[in-house]
């Protein structure tokens, strides 16, 4: 067998202001063909896992680029037809092929694309043709549209939220290929519309149970190879945006048909409960200043200021808040903030020196600030670590003033883990609170080590109430825009 795999990804939160180019991804990851390293991204498992599955079954994986940005606005229009049409031509080369297992992300919007994975996808079957296998694994943060839907054999998308899981999804993917391809199974992708957009983090329930009952069909049901929820993604202003799921099936369609539609309306009917609770920032400090931290510190999350969902990461809002209260012995990270980044490098380590950093980027993330700094330590390249994966936020700063330590960086990433601190030289353990920007990413990393976990809705740099956003393209019959969407009974 030759198979041909390859991963192009990013999230494209369309109302924020920061567009990329190809920069972006050279900066998150770019890798040119056999040059993935090891350990996979977020969207790239595809082609980890391929590399030990083709070694153990004697086929030839022919690999094409990978190339992953981290979240923002816009992608400009050359960036992502380059990018695209290097991995179309490398397909071209590679023919003929007998499979081709693509690594995507599923929210990409670029200048003149509303849905560049379905125009990918497209290209793909026009070049391999009707016969030959495609698929692809998903975040479930993505749009899945009918091009998409009408190019592929199947999708598989992460189940976890946070996403733990991006490793063993690649793996359930490339089994089904393997049995595809070996003759053993015959998949059939469903689809359910359930006209809604939600937030569906699985540490907690209700999205926990459905999760864990996903993976009981699955396992419990030969004829059920995989069942997925598209959570869809509210900051992405397209017309085909919002909650889905995918039931792939051997050769029975019906049965398909019947567990997504099934699924797809417990959700329905769960929809506004999932979200985890939230309240403002003065709220958040006052009860992490109050609370016992003998057993590890209070964890502020700073969920709509999240890199991951396409915002900067450089709201001051919550970190204004902690300095109003008088808060002390606070480490917060990651803020965005490539100028300031580049003032303390020039400065030096241990360089006292007077700072304005933060909200430069979009209305509704605070006021600057000013502070008498001192730059405790710099790194060049500095990463942290997502399970299994590496996250690089780029050059970085560690500053301190009046008790509050921040990380600075130049490569905007969300707060996955507390190797953010220590790679900077901080004890994350030994600091009263952490201030964090992540919607729910953060969670499997950091409850570990914290006494209290709060969430915190502070300012507005997020499109965040799909009731309210200023959407211009997402159709209007979905919930919450409509408050009884399947009242028109749902395809």
């Amino acid at each position: 067998m030759r198979i041909f795999t390859a991963a192009l990804a990013t999230e494209t939160n369309t109302f924020a202001p920061i567009c990329i180019d190809r920069r972006a991804f050279v900066e998150s990851l770019y890798a040119p063909p056999g040059q993935h390293p090891a350990t996979p991204t977020l969207c790239t498992a595809p082609i980890t896992v391929g590399r030990a599955v083709c070694a153990t079954k004697g086929w030839t994986l022919i690999e094409g680029t990978a190339a992953w940005a981290d979240p923002a606005g816009l992608i400009n229009r050359q960036a992502f037809e380059s990018l695209r049409d290097e991995i179309l031509d490398q397909l071209r080369a590679a023919m003929p092929v007998d499979a081709v297992v693509m690594g995507l992300h599923g929210a990409m919007v670029a200048d003149g694309y509303l849905d560049p994975e379905g125009d990918l996808l497209a290209r793909i079957r026009e070049i391999v043709g009707p016969d030959v296998l495609i698929c692809a694994e998903l975040d479930p943060h993505s749009h899945l549209t009918q091009k998409r839907i009408d190019a592929v054999n199947f999708f598989v998308v992460f189940k976890e939220f946070p996403h733990t899981d991006f490793v063993d999804r690649a793996e359930d993917l490339w089994r089904i290929a393997v049995d595809t391809l070996e003759g053993r199974v015959k998949p059939i992708m469903s689809v359910f519309d359930c006209r809604m957009i939600d937030v569906f983090p699985t540490s907690r329930e209700p999205m926990r149970g459905i999760v864990d009952r996903m993976f009981a069909l699955e396992k419990q049901d030969p004829e059920v190879l995989s069942l997925s929820v598209i959570h869809g993604f509210m900051a992405g202003d397209v017309p085909e945006m919002g909650t889905k799921t995918i039931a792939v099936t051997d050769g029975n369609e019906a049965k398909g048909k019947a567990l997504a539609r099934s699924i797809g309306l417990e959700l329905f009917d769960k929809r506004g409960t999932f979200m985890m609770p939230q309240i403002g920032e003065a709220e958040a400090v006052a009860l992490a200043m109050k609370a016992d931290t003998s057993n590890g510190p209070v964890v502020i999350a700073d969920v709509w200021d999240n890199p991951g969902g396409g915002t900067a990461g450089d709201a001051t809002v919550l970190l204004r808040e902690l300095m109003a209260q008088g808060a002390s012995n606070v480490a917060a990270g990651l803020v965005w903030d490539p100028i300031a980044v580049q003032i303390c490098m020039a400065a030096g380590e241990g360089a006292e020196i007077p700072l304005r950093f933060g909200a430069k980027s979009a209305p509704n993330t605070g006021d600057p600030i000013d502070a008498l700094v001192k730059v405790v330590k710099v790194a060049s390249n500095a990463e942290m670590k997502f399970g299994d994966s590496i996250a690089p936020f780029g050059d970085a700063a560690h500053i301190h003033f009046n008790g509050i330590d921040v990380i600075l960086g130049t490569v905007r990433v969300q707060s996955y883990d507390p190797s953010l601190f220590t790679a900077l030289g901080m004890d994350p353990l030994s600091k009263k609170i952490l201030l964090i920007k992540s919607t729910n990413h953060f969670y499997a990393a950091f409850s570990k080590i914290a006494s209290k976990i709060l969430y915190c809705s502070a300012g507005k740099p997020y499109p965040n109430d799909p009731a309210t956003n200023p959407y211009r393209r997402v159709r209007r019959d979905i919930w919450p825009i409509l408050q009884d969407p399947h009242g028109h009974k749902a395809a």
